[in-house]
């Protein structure tokens, strides 16, 4: 039996597994036969998708949760839903999977960042969908995890944590955040000749993966290290400002939502902080070039991330692009939603080879997967789901700097790489754990 598999026991707590999921009963169908010789069970049905291209196709539904009114991230998760009904409308211009196209507008939910209110919406949708193509964040994803798991539904998750490479149901793309971070303080030391790092993050899957990559790397390349959690919201930054301007790091590894992230650099600057700030990909939002903070963001900040940005010259970005059509922001939400949509593609493409699109069927499918096509997103490699994740996990990822000419506001100075934290780091647990 694989890490993966053994380490999926100790994701959630017990207490929060039984809060979150309640005592609702394993509902169940008898498996039916679908288009050209598929096996079914949920979420499948011979009849077209409601806005079908094709009307002779069957229709496979795919649920989305993701932050959409008023949580601290809608301003990426919105661009990243709307790049995935792209995305999957792409496939099924190119004829659909098996005899079906993809549907990912009917069980669309939002679930304003609140780990409660994303279990409530998804077991509404539950009954009525196959897998899910976005389960946005990592402690709303951890609140419907066991579920998933003993209802064997496959769902791509939109965050980067480590706790994802342990977990069968997830098909997680790009380096997790805490390879994200050993990265950065890597290239602080080499690039920017850093000695000491400070992790500003929220708490919980999202920044203390995060925070334990870069402590993870500063003890390996002898920098002092500092944490320093924070909480969502502009009037919420008070304390790691202060810890930033009294404990002058000379690089701070920034986990939290693009709008913090302006308060905590424009401030800091402000009271004469001149270290380097390097944020978590979900830090950044072009938005931030428009902001008061603008002037301290393009002196002091760079941007880490899994994948390069909207702009790049690959044959998958120059497909998204197309797909979007003129889009008034080019957004890197756009980009992730994009790229997160490949292993499900695939998932599904090798589920309907082996004619069997049950929730079973698609598992089974995922833990074949040795690699993904992305076209050209991310590199060779990326995408495997059925080693161990030491073994499988994805360990390189790129850092930009902010440019006003560049398409999402960012430009690469350092492509695709892997530091030495990350190339020797054992990956046998979540990180933050």
């Amino acid at each position: 039996m694989s890490v993966r598999r053994i380490t999926a026991a100790l994701a959630v707590p017990l207490a929060v597994t039984m809060v979150l999921t309640g005592c609702r009963a394993q509902e169940s169908t008898a498996p039916q036969q679908g288009k050209e010789g598929n096996k079914v069970d949920f979420g499948v049905t011979n009849e077209p998708c409601p806005e079908a291209i094709d009307k002779s196709k069957g229709c496979i539904y795919l649920g989305t949760i993701s932050d959409l009114t008023e949580g601290p991230f809608r301003a990426l998760a919105v661009p990243i839903t709307d790049s995935q009904k792209a995305f999957w409308k792409r496939v099924n211009q190119q004829g659909g999977i098996g005899g079906y196209e993809i549907d990912v507008t009917k069980y669309v939910k939002d679930n304003k960042y609140n780990p409660q209110i994303h279990n409530q919406v998804y077991q509404e949708i539950k009954p009525n969908i196959l897998a899910i193509a976005q389960t946005l964040g990592s402690p709303t994803t951890a609140a419907i995890l066991p579920d998933l798991k003993s209802s064997n539904i496959v769902a791509a998750p939109a965050s980067w944590t480590s706790l994802w490479g342990f977990e069968d149901v997830l098909i997680e793309s790009g380096a997790n955040y805490c390879i994200e971070s050993m990265n950065s303080v890597d290239y602080a030391v080499d690039k920017l000749s850093a000695k000491s790092v400070m992790a500003v993050h929220l708490a919980g899957d999202y920044g203390d993966d995060a925070a334990a990559g870069a402590k993870f790397a500063a003890e390996k390349r002898g920098m002092t290290f500092t944490d320093v959690k924070t909480a969502t919201g502009q009037d919420n930054q008070s304390a790691a400002i202060d810890a930033i301007v009294s404990g002058n790091p000379s690089v701070v590894i920034l986990t939290n939502s693009p709008t913090d992230a302006a308060v905590i650099i424009g401030q800091a600057a402000a009271r004469g902080f001149k270290g380097k700030f390097i944020g978590t990909s979900p830090t950044w939002n072009p938005g931030l070039l428009q902001s008061p903070a603008a002037p301290a963001i393009k002196a002091l900040y760079l941007q880490s991330g899994p994948w390069e940005p909207f702009g790049t010259d690959s044959p998958g970005h120059k497909a998204m692009r197309e797909a979007l059509g003129n889009i008034p922001s080019k957004n890197d939400g756009y980009t992730s939603g994009w790229v997160w949509s490949y292993p499900l593609k695939a998932a599904l493409t090798k589920a309907a080879e082996n004619k069997d699109l049950t929730r079973a069927g698609l598992l089974a499918a995922v833990k074949s997967l040795k690699s993904v096509d992305y076209e050209g997103m991310l590199p060779q490699g990326a995408g495997n789901y059925a080693d161990d994740p030491n073994d499988a996990v994805f360990r390189q990822t790129e850092i930009s700097q902010p440019d006003e000419t560049a398409a999402s506001g960012v430009k690469v100075i350092e492509k695709f790489f892997t530091g030495p934290t990350a190339k020797d780091f054992d990956f046998s647990k979540p990180c933050y754990q």
